[in-house]
């Protein structure tokens, strides 16, 4: 059974730098793509991230390029969202998800097979 399970969010001040971490379990192959989502308070989801579990290609939108960096370890099955000079509208639940049947950052986050349960993210000014 394919499990993702996020950590790392908190609190932080305008300007600090986090680091989420998403570990996977019950992969039998690295056909996959993992992304972060995160969802703020009356606002809908928003696809931050993507990387390829095979070739580690990566996907990041305009909205966060320069300060969110998506990587992962596959030897501990881990994806990591390193998000640097963090704003407040950065204030979310992050989410991790993963996309079964294919391993490339094409889709959409609603492509997304299986979640992680979030961790919250808060940005103080």
């Amino acid at each position: 059974q394919v499990q993702l399970v996020e950590s790392g969010g908190g609190l932080v001040q305008s300007g600090e730098s986090l680091r989420l971490s998403c570990a996977v379990s019950g992969l039998t192959s690295d056909y996959h793509a993992v992304g972060w989502v995160r969802q703020a308070p009356g606002k809908e989801r928003e696809g931050v991230s993507c990387i390829s579990m095979s070739d580690g290609s990566t996907y990041i939108p305009d909205s966060v390029k320069g300060r969110f960096t998506i990587s992962k370890d596959n030897a501990k099955n881990t994806v990591y969202l390193q998000m640097n000079n963090l704003k407040p509208e950065d204030t979310a639940v992050y989410y991790c998800a993963l996309e079964w049947e294919d391993d490339s950052c094409y889709s959409s986050w609603k492509e997304y097979d299986y979640w992680g349960q979030g961790t919250q993210v808060t940005v103080a000014s």
